[in-house]
């Protein structure tokens, strides 16, 4: 499938009062990794898309569920998302190693990130 859905993100206010609730709902494995000064916390699922959790970095933002989708060209994507109708919140973002990404805000103002893994 072209473009699929690789990565779904927690940005919360209470990272842990979200940890306790979805380690207790589901059987997801919560690792937490380092990030700096801050902690990134990496949600395997077993079969399907994982994802991640973290504090919401925007300040006064609600907590709210993230999708990322793969493309395979980052600045192209991003770049015609924009021509498109899209506002770009957050530009191109390397994230140690394993690729980068953007977000957007499409112009019914739903928010989707998207991912470009590492080539090679």
């Amino acid at each position: 499938m072209a473009n699929p859905f690789v990565h779904i993100e927690l940005n919360t206010t209470d990272v842990a009062k979200a940890k306790a609730f979805y380690g207790k709902l589901f059987d997801w494995t919560l690792e937490d990794v380092a990030m700096g000064d801050d902690t990134y916390t990496m949600v395997k699922v077993g079969e399907g898309t994982g994802g991640g959790l973290l504090k919401q970095p925007v300040p006064g933002a609600p907590s709210l569920w993230l999708a990322y989708v793969q493309v395979d060209d980052l600045k192209a994507a991003t770049g015609k998302a924009k021509t498109l109708g899209a506002k770009v919140m957050t530009e191109e973002i390397e994230v140690m190693g394993a690729g980068k990404f953007s977000i957007i805000v499409d112009p019914t103002g739903a928010v989707l990130g998207l991912w470009e893994p590492k080539k090679g």
